[in-house]
């Protein structure tokens, strides 16, 4: 089979976290986030355990209530990053992300949808092999939702500063203790036309071939 490596590519290179682009006056067709989870569940999962979970959330009111907990947590984020970098000038791109960032924030409640891919299962250390399996079992499927989502002309943010109020979050929209919360999307139809490929360190420079640091000439 043929596969027209041109638009796969550019649905990968153009995949970006949308913030200020998301159309918060469109609800988001069900049907087709829907059909983007079944894509989704197509990714690598640890141990065929397809522990994954997708919490859906449209309600206004628990929207808004996350919305809250988020905002809080990227004003203590946002503190707490400004008095690590007092007295460094900070580069017009990472002023950008920075004003996108607290965008986000500012409208996280009035987003048309929000997504909280979960696992089954707790993490003791997240930096353990029990932990990377757990995170490595829903973040592929979650990159997968995005793409899928990208492809239909729908943006989504990939973020996890709601889980500095985890049991907050979780008690609103009745998570239970056994499993964890991934990463929170939130979901909209995005303006513009599309997106341009971001500005990344070429390749060579951060690939090394047979033992680390060789280049590989």
């Amino acid at each position: 089979m043929k596969y027209d490596l041109a638009s796969v590519d550019y649905i990968l290179e153009t995949t970006r976290s949308v913030r200020k682009r998301l159309d918060l006056t469109r609800p988001v067709d069900r049907d087709v986030v829907k059909r983007c989870i079944e894509i989704a569940l197509q990714a690598p999962t640890g141990s065929n355990q397809q522990g994954w979970k997708w919490l859906i959330v449209t309600d206004a009111d628990k929207k808004a209530r996350i919305g809250e907990y988020y905002k809080q947590a990227w004003y203590d984020y946002s503190r707490e990053v400004g008095r690590f970098n007092a007295g460094q000038p900070l580069s017009a791109q990472m002023q950008r992300v920075i004003g996108s960032a607290q965008y986000l924030a500012d409208h996280m409640g009035d987003v048309p949808m929000m997504i909280f891919a979960c696992v089954e299962g707790r993490a003791t250390n997240s930096f353990s092999s029990t932990g990377a399996g757990l995170y490595g079992s829903i973040i592929p499927a979650a990159w997968s939702l995005m793409l899928a989502l990208r492809a239909r002309g729908i943006g989504a943010a990939w973020t996890t500063l709601h889980l500095s109020y985890e049991e907050e979050c979780n008690a609103v929209l009745g998570i239970p203790d056994n499993v964890t919360t991934a990463v929170l999307l939130p979901v909209g139809y995005f303006t513009g036309e599309t997106f341009r490929k971001a500005e990344r360190v070429p390749a060579e420079q951060l690939t090394y071939w047979e033992s680390w640091g060789e280049t590989g000439g």
